[in-house]
């Protein structure tokens, strides 16, 4: 009896068909550099024009365990955008501006309505962003994930001018701490979050003592895109540094963008907490310091400049809808500790 690709299975009509859905959402996302259309073996973006020295930028990231929330809520329309915000927040770190993303979507056997969800969450960001989606690749694997289940990885590529690269090193003590709002969690630290909601036994369907909407909603917030933000930024201020506060928290990310020899204050007064983060902290007894190398606390990204732009860095963050405050100061190191909260 013959033997068939789709016995083992592996439905390549299922594969076509997707692809025939996610093209018109790719094609949202071109812009003039864009040379080809998704469907090739490669996908093809020349670089923008009149730059002068330029320099490629890459990034690659993945969601997590935040995907298993996704699966148990069946929601997939955001988790596409945590993908793309986890690569393109990384890459304005460096000043660079997005140019391409490409994802890779792999699973045990392929629903083609929930992918295209996922996937219409990437061509959202991607779009937001000024970022073209270039292409990607769709896996199905027989056997080796759980059914029902996916996972998920993203590439970046970026371009920044060589003498605009932002680097830190002209990060000096007494430059200001600006911190930048989170949207909530963003998609680090979920392995931490499912075990305390698994060993409270929080209902995800419902809202938590003190919340408005569903746990679930809460914890698949999804990350919130600095691009526009940043590219916003650099046109009023000049930025010294920006850290993306992602695996790590705020006690080990900030510390990767300024010299040696220097630390960094933060007064933890300075901004308001979201609650999510209190709700983790008590119900799942966690200590501080983990707390503080785990999550972000309510700041997805801290700038460093100079003391007399952080107020104007605060305004143009506000005007573009995101809350921003000053939250401390570059200090000389003492010791190894490089990170200090005050209360």
């Amino acid at each position: 009896m013959p033997t068939t690709y789709r016995d083992a299975g592996v439905d390549i009509d299922a594969g076509n068909e997707l692809v025939r859905r996610i093209a018109p959402l790719a094609r949202k996302t071109r812009h003039p550099q864009v040379i080809a259309d998704i469907g090739g073996f490669s996908g093809l973006c020349a670089l923008p024009p009149g730059m002068r020295d330029p320099v490629l930028v890459g990034t690659t990231d993945g969601v997590g365990t935040k995907l298993k929330l996704a699966f148990q809520l069946d929601r997939h329309d955001t988790i596409g955008v945590d993908l793309v915000a986890m690569s393109l927040n990384d890459l304005v770190c460096v000043g660079a501006r997005p140019l391409f993303f490409l994802d890779y979507f792999a699973t045990s056997s392929l629903d083609v309505d929930r992918a295209e969800q996922v996937i219409a969450g990437i061509a959202r960001a991607c779009s937001e962003c000024g970022c073209a989606l270039l292409g990607g690749e769709t896996a199905e694997l027989p056997g080796f994930y759980a059914p029902g289940e996916y996972d998920l990885a993203g590439f970046a590529v970026g371009v920044v001018e060589r003498d605009q690269v932002l680097d830190g090193r002209t990060v000096v003590e007494g430059d200001a701490l600006v911190g930048v709002a989170s949207s909530g969690v963003h998609s680090n630290g979920y392995s931490l979050v499912r075990r305390i909601v698994e060993q409270a036994k929080l209902d995800l369907r419902r809202p938590a003592p003190g919340f408005d909407r569903p746990l679930g909603d809460v914890l698949l917030e999804p990350t919130r895109l600095y691009p526009p933000l940043v590219a916003a930024l650099r046109a009023k201020v000049t930025l010294k540094a920006v850290a993306h506060i992602t695996g790590g928290g705020l006690l080990e990310n900030p510390p990767r963008v300024i010299p040696e020899g220097l630390g960094l204050r933060f007064d933890r007064r300075a901004w308001p907490e979201p609650p999510v983060f209190d709700l983790l902290r008590r119900t799942g007894d966690v200590p501080e310091t983990e707390m503080l190398r785990t999550f972000n606390l309510g700041l997805g990204l801290v700038l460093a400049l100079a003391p007399a732009q952080a107020d104007a860095a605060i305004a143009v963050s506000a005007e573009r809808g995101v809350p921003a405050w000053k939250v401390g100061v570059v200090t000389r190191a003492t010791g190894d500790e490089r990170v200090v909260f005050d209360r």
